[in-house]
């Protein structure tokens, strides 16, 4: 409590010339959150599918005077993942900050999902996080210093209709670093966090036509400043908005009669009704 009212610039860890890796970059909160660090002093790793779009965000990140290394990976193949994480300690040295950004969703009710959509989905936003961890965290062991940064979601804490896969699949990604974060406090490694972040709609596309009656969707920049604001900060779980935490809190107290019932009253039931993403015929990536 006290911690919160004390300035920024007195509780922020130092992260000049760290080496920041952001998944999912060539567009949307991926790209923000690698300039926000490159305005910070970090030099970024950017990883997407996206050659193009990482390209550009790749001539941002250089405007602000920091290097930045681009590399063509689907991170849901393991072996892909292993090879351009050598070959990134090659190029740029060892990565201490990794953020993992990269996740689509689709948008339908559960019983139009496709098979291979679902297994997509959870490749995308969970098991990847697994092959990037494996492939960062040894070095981070080795120097006793790192951070882990996973981008989730709301609808990792809380159900949401037409989002069944996409909400499992946010919740298994809340519950991976819940669960590392305590591999890493038993093994007494206290320089290495991570932290988990929750944020709600963002207008990057991915969710467009998604909203509810009551909360305004965020703009990507306000998001990716509060992300930058987590890592410096070492939070472990971060919600945003930050009033999003007491709705966390209320919801595990309320009975499930009343959640659906707040589900209700703003608007939350009704929220993917007029869903259509950056493409309503395909996947949205973020």
């Amino acid at each position: 409590m006290i911690l919160f009212f004390v300035p920024l610039k007195f509780k922020a860890k130092d992260i000049t010339g760290e080496l920041v890796l952001v998944t999912g970059s060539g567009s949307g909160l991926g790209r923000n959150i690698a300039i926000k660090f490159a305005e910070n002093g970090c030099n970024v790793v950017l990883w997407d599918i996206n050659a193009l779009g990482n390209s550009e965000t790749a001539a941002m990140v250089r405007e602000k005077g920091s290097l930045a290394y681009t590399y063509e990976v689907d991170v849901t193949n393991s072996e892909a993942v292993y090879s351009a994480a050598e070959q990134v300690k090659k190029d740029a040295g060892i990565v201490t900050i990794v953020i993992n950004n990269a996740g689509i969703v689709v948008g339908k009710p559960i019983l139009n999902l496709e098979d291979n959509m679902i297994r997509k989905v959870f490749d995308v936003n969970v098991l990847s996080h697994f092959w990037i961890i494996k492939a960062f965290l040894p070095d981070m062991l080795k120097n006793d210093r790192g951070h882990l940064v996973t981008i989730s979601s709301l609808a990792g804490l809380g159900g949401s209709p037409k989002l069944a896969d996409y909400c499992a699949s946010k919740f298994a990604a809340c519950g991976l670093m819940e669960a590392l974060q305590v591999e890493l406090h038993s093994q007494g490694r206290r320089n290495i966090h991570t932290t988990v972040i929750c944020p709600y709609f963002i207008n990057t596309g991915m969710f467009n036509g998604a909203a509810t009656r009551v909360f305004q969707n965020l703009e990507p920049d306000y998001a990716a400043d509060q992300i930058l604001t987590a890592v410096l900060c070492n939070k472990s779980l971060v919600l945003i908005p930050r009033f999003f935490h007491l709705l966390y809190y209320l919801k595990v107290l309320m009975p499930a009669r009343a959640f659906l019932a707040l589900h209700d009253a703003t608007g939350g039931t009704e929220s993917m009704n007029t869903f259509t993403g950056r493409n309503a015929k395909h996947l949205r990536i973020d």
